[in-house]
């Protein structure tokens, strides 16, 4: 029996392909879904993009037809532009709210027989069908399960004789073992479990080399293996995707702010410059209305990057590192100059970044969608690293398994030119450290 599958307004807003998602079945669009959408689409955020998108799709198939029989997509789907009933025969419904004359749609298919299907990324939206009788389902198309995320590293025991062979020759081929391209392990002999050896895959030679074990970058150290399997990916050119995936003050932005530093403010840079950039999502209740011009509304939401670039270059300058820093090198200084630039990702969108270090944190509040969106803005010698926290996510339509973050760090996980790092070991204090194993 063919199923028909009703998509809410935020499953488009989530992505705009979603009506490719169901295979050979039929889609159901209701009308005030499009009125919805067309309220978003002259906004200048990623749901007026989505909204856009999504329009001119639908402009497309209402041509061939979506309106009257349904249109024939290129999955071999059915799409429909769906009406409710003129009365909404729902017991106990607010039909003044638009969610629920949204649900009349759905409501009124099955009462003729159609094995319907709700489609929400509203978590009340689908109590609310559930409790008519229709099935409703969250859109999982792009979804991953984050309790066993790829942590792009792992343990490995050896015989005594592989870890000399290790040590010896600078390389060693693991057998009977798979590992991901780029991928760190923790070598340890079998006969001694405390002589150990930290190294990273090579799949091109089929081998695991050993990695720096000091790295001193703008005088921030790694405090544990993870920050230096961190440091590894950040500083190898060869490497153009980083993911660090980790709790609250594991170092994700620190060290990836300061390799990046590193890598744009030495005498032969290979960058021309750090791009950072974040989802403007308040955290809690929204204080509204910024005053000022566009950089100095950014400058609210960016007060974390500027906290972590005052560090490093104070570290820089105490350390003597004077190749990278001198007194007079500050944040404002390198703003000034446009070695750093400091953007919302609203305004990443059609834009073309060439040779440039490009930081996004708080990566896990954007969909797949909008990841793959920033991705595909690299050119020609650009490094993207992708940094946060799936467990703390503040955009009300995505989880630990749908967010942006953890389905590219699983999509890309077996790439040549893509690293990951999940960082568990909180180092930014002691009181630090207690919330986030106690809280």
């Amino acid at each position: 029996m063919e199923k028909c599958f009703v998509l809410d307004t935020n499953v488009l807003i989530h992505n705009p392909q979603a009506i490719y998602s169901f295979g050979d079945n039929k889609v159901i669009i209701p009308i005030l879904v499009i009125e919805e959408l067309d309220h978003f689409k002259s906004i200048s955020d990623k749901k007026g993009m989505h909204a856009r998108q999504v329009l001119r799709e639908l402009d497309s198939l209402i041509k061939k037809g979506a309106l009257n029989k349904g249109a024939r997509m290129k999955n071999k789907g059915t799409l429909v532009i769906g009406f409710g009933p003129r009365e909404i025969d729902m017991p106990d419904i607010d039909e003044t709210i638009v969610d629920n004359r949204i649900l009349a749609v759905a409501f009124d298919l099955q009462k003729k027989g159609e094995a319907v299907f709700f489609i929400s990324k509203d978590v009340n939206a689908r109590i609310k069908a559930e409790a008519l009788g229709i099935k409703a389902r969250d859109y999982e198309k792009e979804k991953v399960e984050y309790t066993s995320l790829y942590r792009g590293w792992r343990e490995l025991t050896v015989k005594r004789e592989e870890l000399e062979t290790l040590f010896t020759d600078g390389s060693f081929e693991p057998k009977g073992i798979t590992l991901f391209e780029n991928e760190h392990a923790l070598v340890r002999s079998e006969d001694d479990p405390k002589k150990t050896a930290i190294c990273k895959y090579n799949a091109a030679e089929n081998k695991l080399i050993p990695i720096k074990k000091e790295y001193n970058t703008m005088g921030i150290t790694p405090l544990n293996m993870e920050q230096r399997f961190a440091f590894d990916l950040l500083l190898d050119d060869r490497i153009k995707l980083v993911t660090l995936v980790g709790p609250a003050g594991t170092g994700k932005t620190l060290i990836a702010l300061a390799c990046a530093l590193a890598k744009t403010l030495e005498k032969k840079p290979v960058y021309e410059k750090l791009l950072v950039a974040r989802p403007i999502i308040p955290l809690g209740r929204d204080i509204g209305y910024l005053p000022g011009s566009k950089n100095q509304k950014l400058n609210y939401w960016m007060q974390p990057i500027f906290d972590n670039l005052d560090f490093i270059l104070k570290r820089s300058i105490s350390s003597g590192m004077s190749n990278f820093a001198t007194s007079e090198l500050t944040t404002n200084n390198l703003l000034q100059s446009d070695l750093i630039e400091i953007e919302a990702l609203t305004y990443i969108r059609g834009r073309s970044i060439p040779n440039q270090f490009l930081i996004v944190d708080e990566a896990q509040n954007l969909t797949p969608h909008e990841i793959r969106t920033i991705i595909s803005r690299a050119g020609d010698g650009t490094k993207i690293v992708l940094t946060g926290d799936p467990e703390q996510i503040d955009n009300p339509y995505l989880d630990a398994n749908s967010n942006g973050l953890s389905y590219t760090v699983e999509r890309l996980k077996s790439q040549r030119i893509v690293g990951h790092v999940f960082l568990e070991k909180s180092e930014r204090s002691e009181l630090a450290s207690m919330a986030v194993e106690s809280l």
